[in-house]
């Protein structure tokens, strides 16, 4: 299985729309992220991990799932870096194929360094935008030519387009 690991505070402060939000609000930064990362697992059925450090929510280490991304609030003085070079450690195997993406330089070289494949905050957010336009061009498509949505996504996703497509919301 495909393994994303997201630096979270660090991809917030490489995406324009991301950075604007946090200057306004970091839990709608946060979330926001969390939507992204929801779109790119539904189409790429990878599996998604962000982590965001205790820097800006204190307290103990939290864990939970949103949409079916899987979201990380490291220990208090735990940094990101250091739960990812865990999550990396424990998932990279012959199994599971782990790619972290952020900007973080010494980062990058220490994960990179245990196995894991490198996807900058650049490619994920082009990866978004391509992914988000297929998307699109696909519900375009299913509704000129009046058939059922043909992508590869999962059967909740698929009704929920499906649902749109024929107006029903």
């Amino acid at each position: 299985m495909n393994v994303l690991v997201v630096d979270g505070y660090n991809i917030i402060g490489s995406w324009g729309e991301l950075k604007q939000l946090k200057l306004n609000d970091i839990g709608q930064a946060r979330d926001r992220l969390i939507e992204l990362l929801a779109d790119y697992q539904a189409f790429t059925g990878m599996r998604v991990i962000v982590v965001f450090d205790a820097y800006y929510v204190k307290g103990i280490e939290n864990r939970y799932k949103e949409y079916q991304v899987e979201v990380i609030y490291t220990k208090e003085n735990e940094t990101a870096d250091e739960c990812i070079e865990r999550l990396v450690k424990d998932l990279k195997n012959v199994l599971n194929q782990v790619y972290v993406a952020t900007s973080d330089f010494a980062e990058q070289r220490t994960i990179f360094g245990q196995g894991a494949l490198r996807k900058s905050a650049r490619e994920l957010y082009i990866e978004l935008n391509d992914i988000d336009k297929e998307i699109t061009e696909k519900i375009e498509d299913s509704k000129n030519e009046g058939r059922p949505l043909k992508i590869p996504l999962k059967k909740d996703v698929l009704e929920k387009f499906e649902k749109w497509r024929r107006g029903n919301t």
